[in-house]
């Protein structure tokens, strides 16, 4: 896709939720017998430490319900100004109807207000946000952007190359109408490479079956079936040190910006040691990209580039950002903007009241 300008458009607020389960990475060690010497290895290089991960009962929709509850109070904002809802998630409650509408249901919006799905992965919340800021000047209303997974329920627990990674969490951004603040979109796809991350089984292709939940053994001695998510490393690392520094470079020539104008590169969290390839790529310095949220969360998919910001960022704190993800698909998207947050919080760590 051609680089593209969304004029007189920003986030107003950003909030993210996690579950309450911490899962640390020694247990994870321990549970799959890896030996002391690798187990270090992989923590220092990944920058694993713990992940929350969600009980039985709580999905990336019920996250969001509380991410957006606890953006629109903090925002001290009227439901009736929101004209769309867009939730981003690879984790749906239903295979139908989407997330959106059940959540429209949830925060009882006005009828006109319309609600979609978008199913992608890591570079889903900046393709979410390019879909949001184009809908505002013809909306003239705001739109609330969800993005979130529950992927800690999609692995294999004997799978030692994905089961020690992935956190649950959901975002929720409120995207308006602002004047004089330009967003600078890149979005990107490579579909031949689709089978780099996947879940073979459960869709139209391959339903579930009995035989798609019998579990092998790969040649890594990783054990997974063909209805658990499957993440070639190897493939998606390399991946993402090719196209990354590449896709940077050519949205900071878009938008005229140097390395030095740009305050934080907020990347999606995959791997502590991918971050610091790009950067170093890039003669990006340390400080200028946030790497954290691995360690302290997991990979989030989708909500690890919002969870950054919420991480590294105050409220009222006017800075010039750059935010890409990179994942499933396989896929890419980047974009520059300024951020100046009316509601910032840490990530809110949520416990469900017994039904």
């Amino acid at each position: 896709m051609a680089e593209v300008i969304v004029n007189n458009v920003g986030i107003d607020g950003i909030v993210t939720v996690v579950p309450e389960n911490i899962n640390h990475f020694t247990d994870d060690a321990e549970r799959l017998e890896i030996n002391e010497n690798q187990a270090h290895r992989i923590k220092n290089s990944v920058g694993l430490s713990q992940r929350y991960t969600s009980p039985k009962n709580v999905t990336a929709l019920d996250l969001g319900e509380i991410a957006c509850k606890e953006l629109l109070k903090g925002l001290n904002q009227n439901y009736q100004d929101i004209g769309f809802l867009i939730f981003v998630t690879q984790t749906p409650d239903h295979r139908q109807p989407c997330n959106a509408a059940i959540l429209h249901g949830r925060l009882n919006l006005d009828n006109s207000v319309g609600a979609f799905d978008i199913n992608l992965g890591c570079s889903g919340y900046v393709y979410g946000l390019y879909v949001a800021s184009s809908m505002i000047s013809s909306l003239g209303k705001k739109v609330l952007l969800v993005v979130g997974d529950t992927l800690s329920k999609e692995v294999n627990l004997l799978d030692r190359s994905s089961s020690i990674l992935f956190g649950d969490a959901a975002s929720a951004s409120l995207i308006s109408n602002q004047a004089s603040n330009n967003m600078y979109f890149d979005l990107a796809s490579d579909g031949s490479g689709y089978e780099s991350i996947i879940i073979p089984a459960g869709g139209a292709r391959q339903p579930h079956t009995n035989q798609t939940a019998i579990n092998m053994e790969d040649e890594e001695g990783n054990i997974r079936s063909l209805d658990d998510l499957k993440m070639v490393g190897g493939e998606v690392f390399n991946f993402a040190v090719r196209t990354e520094p590449n896709a940077i470079k050519k949205l900071m020539n878009f938008c005229g910006k140097s390395v030095e104008e740009i305050d934080y590169f907020f990347f999606h969290q995959a791997n502590k040691y991918i971050l610091q390839t790009i950067a170093k790529r890039l003669k990006i310095p340390h400080l200028k990209v946030p790497d954290s949220i691995i360690s302290d969360y997991g990979n989030q998919s989708s909500a690890s580039i919002p969870c950054a910001i919420n991480v590294t960022m105050a409220a009222k704190e006017k800075k010039k950002v750059i935010l890409s993800g990179f994942g499933v698909g396989l896929s890419w998207a980047s974009v520059f903007c300024e951020l100046n947050l009316i509601y910032c919080p840490q990530p809110i760590v949520w416990k469900k009241e017994n039904d």
